[in-house]
């Protein structure tokens, strides 16, 4: 029985493992903005994941991932699984990742047609732009 409550102990602390605070990976001080399309939206928890293909200057492009809110916390925000669909065209606005790594800590995307949504960053900022 003792061994079964260390396990489930063990296992209870396994999401708090996975989730992380902004400051530990994200740079506040390094805004980037991404034009680019969607290539693939991951409604998982705790973030959401969004996949933008960006055009490199040579022609090729680089895949970023996006950290966003909870599923949940999009869907609160006017995201809907249409919203994201492969080949939309953004803009993202966010804060890059401390790595170096092409990820970012979103905050806000733009649509082609102009409609804005907020990402939900967990830097505390509704959008970097406001940051100034």
């Amino acid at each position: 029985m003792k061994a079964f409550a260390i396990v489930a102990g063990l296992l209870a602390t396994v999401p708090a493992w996975a989730h992380h605070s902004f400051a530990a990976e994200f740079d506040r001080n390094k805004v980037v903005n991404l034009q680019g399309t969607i290539v693939k939206m991951e409604w998982v928890n705790p973030h959401a994941w969004i996949h933008v293909a960006v055009k490199n200057p040579d022609g090729t492009s680089t895949t970023w991932m996006v950290e966003a809110n909870t599923p949940n916390g999009l869907l609160r925000r006017g995201f809907t699984k249409k919203s994201l669909e492969e080949g939309t065209e953004v803009l993202v606005r966010g804060y890059q990742a401390k790595s170096g790594d092409n990820k970012i800590n979103g905050s806000s995307m733009t649509f082609k047609d102009g409609k804005k949504l907020f990402l939900g960053s967990s830097s505390g900022d509704e959008d970097p732009a406001d940051k100034k």
